[in-house]
């Protein structure tokens, strides 16, 4: 079997993001936007009301009580990397944003994404503070209009080769949205059953050589709550129309592990904590190497602010417990090493290596 070939950063990179077996099981504090407007919901006033301070400190608190159990943990370099570095526990990998908060309207109507790098700051400088790995969020469609997909792919492979230039590795984070005329909402039945193909044509072509891209943090390819078993209602008292069985979803995933040239890992694009374990124990049974969770973990600990002290006691035992069912729903993820971009550990080995190594790296 012909050895995989893979650069000193980017191994190091694969082995300081996984745990001890192999898998990826880490934790999303980089919201920015979001963040704001759930802290300011918490105290019912508007989003203007919640400044630097106040996101900082949510940050803090999640870092400090969540990343000792993460096997990695996600910045942005903003209001995370400053206030909280301090506190990210040393077991923890560190990965950080690179895009800025929100997107900008383009295309079609106005209803398609634009996503925008933040300025001032790109991956040399990420490179530079010591992280493991560099994220980008892309809001992306592959029935976008022609300018909006080529500007997309563009961004995607701009940061693939910074990152190859700087040996670091690249998390990149696709999301699918709303926008055609026949699709109300991303919360209608109209989207839900164009979802799995968006996810695995998504899957698939940023997967490709060409956009340099490592691991690809994807959505779950189908929306639970228009499942059969779920469409009632179960996760928010809401009955939706059934659009597809447990077993679509199963096969979806396993499209994923099947298109998907590297290791993938799922999302928790702000379900609740019992949809999302439900995501991951179905990805992960069908081929995903674990999880890159954000709000199902830890958004319930915003409703407690301003008490600094409610949120950090919230974090420390209903967090620890999200996290722990987590990880049981995970327990049968592949190994990235024993993704088929791999096939095994012993079969990947540092390219170029040999006594002239250091030489020519």
């Amino acid at each position: 079997m012909e050895k995989v070939k893979i650069t000193a950063g980017k191994l190091k990179g694969f082995s300081r993001l996984a745990d001890t077996e192999g898998k990826f099981r880490m934790l999303a504090i980089d919201q920015r936007g979001s963040l704001q407007k759930m802290l300011a919901d918490a105290i019912g006033k508007d989003k203007s009301a919640i400044g630097y301070k106040e996101i900082a400190m949510a940050k803090r608190l999640v870092t400090q009580a969540l990343s000792p159990y993460f096997s990695a943990t996600l910045m942005d370099p903003e209001y995370g990397v400053p206030e909280s570095l301090k506190y990210l526990s040393r077991h923890s990998a560190l990965l950080i944003a690179t895009e800025k908060s929100g997107t900008e309207p383009f295309g079609y109507k106005g209803r398609e994404k634009k996503t925008v790098l933040l300025e001032d700051w790109d991956v040399e400088k990420i490179k530079k503070l010591g992280a493991d790995a560099v994220k980008l969020l892309l809001y992306y469609r592959p029935d976008s209009t022609p300018e909006v997909k080529e500007y997309q792919q563009d961004i995607v492979r701009f940061v693939g080769e910074e990152c190859k230039k700087h040996d670091i590795l690249f998390v990149l984070e696709p999301m699918s949205f709303a926008f055609m005329d026949d699709e109300p909402s991303s919360d209608s039945p109209q989207f839900a059953r164009k979802k799995p193909e968006i996810v695995i044509s998504t899957a698939r072509e940023f997967s490709k050589e060409e956009y340099d891209v490592d691991i690809l943090k994807l959505e779950f390819p189908v929306n639970l709550k228009f499942v059969q078993e779920f469409h009632k209602g179960t996760f928010d008292e809401k009955e939706r129309e059934e659009v597809y069985s447990i077993k679509d979803a199963e096969s979806a995933c396993r499209e994923i592990t099947k298109v998907s040239r590297v290791p993938w890992v799922i999302l928790s694009a702000g379900v609740d904590i019992e949809e999302f374990v439900y995501n991951v124990e179905i990805a992960s049974n069908n081929g995903a190497s674990g999880f890159l969770a954000g709000r199902a973990v830890w958004k319930e600990f915003t409703k407690h602010f301003p008490i600094e002290e409610d949120m950090l006691a919230w974090l420390l035992t209903s967090g620890v417990e999200n996290y722990r069912q987590i990880y049981e729903a995970s327990k049968k993820a592949t190994p990235y090493y024993e993704h088929n971009f791999f096939k095994n550990f012993p079969n990947i080995e540092v390219a170029d290596r040999g006594e002239n190594w250091y030489r020519e790296y």
